[in-house]
């Protein structure tokens, strides 16, 4: 049962899928919104430029059809006036056009945003296939497709055979007016028939949207094994990362261990905590924090301490105080400046000792750890 269901597609695609099908140019998509879109806009424009458009047309027509007898045989006069003429109506319909450019992009870009995919563009052999294209007719979506579209031609058809029944009469007395306007009236008779055949549409955007944008998503989704694997695709086998952070975790000790002969002082717990100190006056603004480490770690500090002659205190809060509220590379916190001050200027006064002689100074013992710093106390 559990192997069962881990192959059936339950899961919402990953982003990583979701990607990966954009590429490939698989996006939602409407065919009826794209083409509600462009009917209403050609429709509304055609209706709104109707009588400029009429009367700058019927102006080009005539001024085509009228010449001088004395030049009618000069065929470079002819190829002018048809370039002018072409030109003139390009220019007259120019908006228009536009705004058919603009509605055809703007679904898509409103939809899906912008997207330029190639691979939509690959040739994919198999589906010429007519066993293929006999499947994709009789899936379900071929079925929705079918339906859709004999109620698309139903619905336009009925709409459309009522508007134009019911402007009988203004048709029949188009060829009683002047071209010019004839030509304004029948275009304003057909951006009126497209507005309103294509505003019935709205009824199968409503439902086809919806539906495409769930469908594109089921297609989509994923098997659990399907999740597990894009997973591990995504963000790295564990085993392989877990060898990654262990060779970092490496690197990153072996560089603090490298600061260790470098540091002022190493203060001790005396076994379970080590914290390497360095003070440049003049360069930091406090001590820092160049290395640290518990058990194990904090042995190997201690033993590279004394090989470098590195001076150690034993000194347990502020040791457990600087671990616990420190990161390498970290100044002290100013709650500690008392407690590590004391342990600098018996650090100095060491050093003095060793190269000048005279009294061996006294290695401070109560130094001013805040109690809540301190994790032994602060749990007590």
């Amino acid at each position: 049962m559990a192997e069962g269901s881990d192959q059936e597609k339950t899961e919402a695609p990953s982003q990583q899928r979701l990607d990966k099908a954009r590429e490939d140019g698989q996006v939602p998509q409407s065919r009826e919104l794209a083409t509600f879109v462009v009917l209403m806009t050609g429709g509304s424009a055609m209706w709104m430029m109707a009588s400029g458009l009429g009367h700058t047309l019927s102006g080009i027509v005539r001024g085509g059809l009228q010449f001088e007898p004395s030049i009618a045989r000069d065929s470079s006069h002819v190829m002018k006036q048809l370039s002018s003429q072409f030109f003139e109506a390009a220019l007259a319909l120019a908006p228009f056009l536009a705004l058919i450019v603009a509605a055809t992009l703007a679904p898509p870009l409103l939809l899906r945003g912008w997207l330029f995919s190639t691979k939509a563009f690959t040739p994919d052999f198999t589906r010429l296939s007519p066993m293929s294209g006999i499947k994709r007719i009789l899936s379900s979506q071929g079925l929705v497709e079918l339906v859709k579209s004999l109620g698309k031609v139903g619905l336009l058809g009925v709409v459309a055979t009522w508007l134009i029944w019911s402007n009988l009469d203004a048709i029949f007395s188009l060829n009683l007016e002047s071209p010019a306007t004839a030509i304004q009236h029948m275009g304003d008779l057909i951006g009126k028939v497209f507005l309103l055949a294509s505003g019935a549409m709205i009824f199968i955007v409503v439902l086809d949207l919806p539906y495409q944008l769930w469908h594109h998503y089921d297609k989509l989704k994923m098997t659990k094994e399907e999740l597990r694997q894009d997973a591990k695709e995504s963000e790295g086998d564990p085993q392989v990362k877990g060898r990654i952070r262990a060779q970092q975790r490496e690197v990153a000790r072996r560089r603090m261990m490298s600061e260790v002969p470098k540091a002022d002082v190493v203060v001790t717990n005396p076994t379970h905590y080590a914290v390497a100190l360095k003070y440049s006056e003049g360069k930091m603004g406090a001590p820092r924090v160049v290395a640290k480490g518990a058990d194990a770690v904090a042995a190997k500090i201690r033993e590279l301490a004394a090989e470098n002659k590195v001076p150690l205190l034993e000194a347990p809060p502020l040791a457990r105080a600087l671990f616990r509220h420190t990161e390498l590379g970290d100044e002290i916190p100013a709650t500690l400046y008392a407690a590590v001050a004391e342990v600098l200027a018996y650090v100095f006064q060491l050093r003095h000792f060793q190269q000048v002689g005279g009294v061996y100074p006294n290695a401070p013992t109560r130094l001013p750890v805040p109690p809540e710093l301190d994790p032994l106390q602060a749990t007590v």
